[in-house]
């Protein structure tokens, strides 16, 4: 409570004055403000400088920080509480360790403080390198293209297009601008809590230049280091840069024309890396081939369908600004298959059976589609319906995307209070007069020397809850250590 109202004070107060070029862990920013930026405004770029510093929440100097802090705060009181939090320490195994720098972990306090620290360096980047290296209101003309430009259209002035025409394809094959122009520089700047991304245009020696001053900057005045692996000067038009889980790459094609004119050159591409799909793929994959989770079985159809489509929507969801957004289909494939293959473990039948009795073509705004769906009746109100597929893989440009790339998600959910109203023993499937059962800790159902678990240890362990709902004969069965009717598990 104490840490939540620091918080509220800091950010009211320091939320205005930070920089427009950070966007982590800030009101109405986040991933896909940062990438927004990026996509709409660095055309043109040369260089990517991707920075990462070493260590930052760890290694913030307490004594810097609170100096940064006295500059705008008057109260002693209130800067007394938060230097004694940051000198907390923590207890790991019962016992105390002292914290001499960084933020706490896992604090809420500690985004807003790290973004106060690090405001010095983006004030740095904004008054300073940015104004250092931007000069000249636009690249200088090709001369070669403008002479090419001129002489086809006297050709085309005096009716000789065959000739005008050939000009065209020529000097369509020319920069129109002078690319290496020594009187144009621009330089542009995002951050996101540690990571930070440069784009520059100008010559490789200047980007190095940029990259050590930055170096200097953060150890000098912030006692950070940056991260020389991490931190990587890219060629954007031959490779990509990485940053929030995105590819960022400038394209360039001189056959790829609009209206008459070459559309893409310069422009920036935001697209999945190809590890990503193959990292996510993996997880529902097993010797390269998709595979059941055990963990689910003990979940109702509906829950099952859920979660898998739950899951796969955060990954389009998080992805939806990539060009190459169609490479989810893969890992759609890959989620699909894995979801017959769980349902028809869990009624240990065939896939066959399985996609005959879920799969079903559905009309959707965007056309037919075949997904997997199962229908819920539900007494007096509409109709419940588990989904998955159906979502669209095109990108969107205007994509509020989440803070963090999707996970697996747990399959575990809270449904304490459903599994209640159902009324209904988990055992033996019997209606009415229900009992919960419970147990001190999960650890408790790995009894030793046990060779083979009764079925209400094998329920509880899938499921991982401390409670099951029983009826009363299951209920003195489990207790007295006697075996009980077993049901199908639904």
């Amino acid at each position: 409570m104490v840490q939540e109202v620091i918080r509220l004070i800091l950010e009211a107060y320091y939320e205005p004055q930070f920089s427009n070029s950070s966007h982590g862990f800030r009101p109405k920013r986040g991933c896909h403000t940062a990438l927004t930026v990026i996509d709409r405004t660095w055309q043109g770029t040369k260089w990517f400088v991707e920075g990462d510093i070493r260590g930052c929440f760890d290694n913030i100097d307490h004594k810097i920080l609170m100096s940064i802090l006295r500059e705008k705060i008057q109260d002693n009181r209130f800067l007394r509480l938060i230097e004694n939090l940051l000198k907390a320490g923590y207890c790991e195994q019962r016992k105390y360790y002292s914290t001499l720098s960084g933020t706490p972990q896992g604090s809420i306090l500690s985004p807003t403080l790290a973004n106060i620290y690090l405001d010095k360096f983006d004030k740095f980047i904004e008054q300073i390198l940015i104004p250092e290296y931007t000069r000249g209101k636009c690249r200088a003309e090709n001369p070669e293209y403008s002479k090419l430009v001129k002489l086809a259209w006297y050709y085309r002035q005096n009716g000789q297009f065959d000739k005008a025409r050939q000009l065209e394809i020529k000097y369509q094959k020319m920069p129109s601008k002078n690319v290496r122009d020594p009187g144009y520089r621009r330089l542009n700047y995002v951050r996101y809590a540690d990571d930070f991304l440069l784009g520059f245009i100008g010559s490789f020696q200047e980007a190095k230049a940029i990259k050590e001053k930055i170096k200097t900057f953060l150890a000098a005045n912030l006692q950070l280091e940056l991260s020389s692996e991490k931190t990587l000067i890219t060629n954007a038009r031959n490779e990509a840069a990485s940053f929030l889980g995105y590819k960022v790459l400038v394209q360039y094609s001189d056959d790829k024309h609009t209206n008459g004119k070459r559309s893409i050159n310069g422009i920036v591409a935001l697209r999945i890396p190809a590890r990503v799909i193959e990292e996510k793929c993996a997880l529902y994959m097993r010797n390269g081939k998709p595979i059941h989770r055990p963990e689910l079985i003990n979940d109702d159809d509906f829950t099952i369908i859920n979660i898998y489509q739950s899951e796969f929507r955060g990954y389009v969801q998080f992805y939806s600004l990539a060009q190459n957004i169609a490479w989810l289909r893969k890992l759609q494939w890959v989620m699909s298959s894995s979801l017959m293959k769980t349902l028809a473990c869990k009624y240990r039948t065939s896939v066959a059976k399985i996609c005959a009795k879920y799969k079903k073509t559905v009309k959707l705004p965007q056309g037919r589609r075949k997904c997997v769906e199962i229908t819920v009746p539900v007494e007096g109100k509409k109709s419940l319906v588990a989904r998955f597929g159906g979502i669209q893989l095109k990108r969107n440009q205007k994509a509020t995307i989440l803070d963090l790339p999707t996970s697996r998600k747990p399959a575990f959910r809270n449904e304490l209070i459903k599994r209640l109203l159902a009324d209904e023993c988990e055992i033996c499937g019997a209606k009415g007069n229900i009992e919960v059962h419970h147990i001190r800790a999960l650890k408790d159902l790995k009894t030793k020397g046990r060779k083979e678990k009764p079925q209400w240890m094998q329920v509880m362990s899938a499921r991982r809850r401390k409670t099951l709902m029983v009826c009363p004969q299951c209920h003195d069965a489990i207790h007295a250590g006697k075996p009980m009717s077993q049901r199908v598990l639904r």
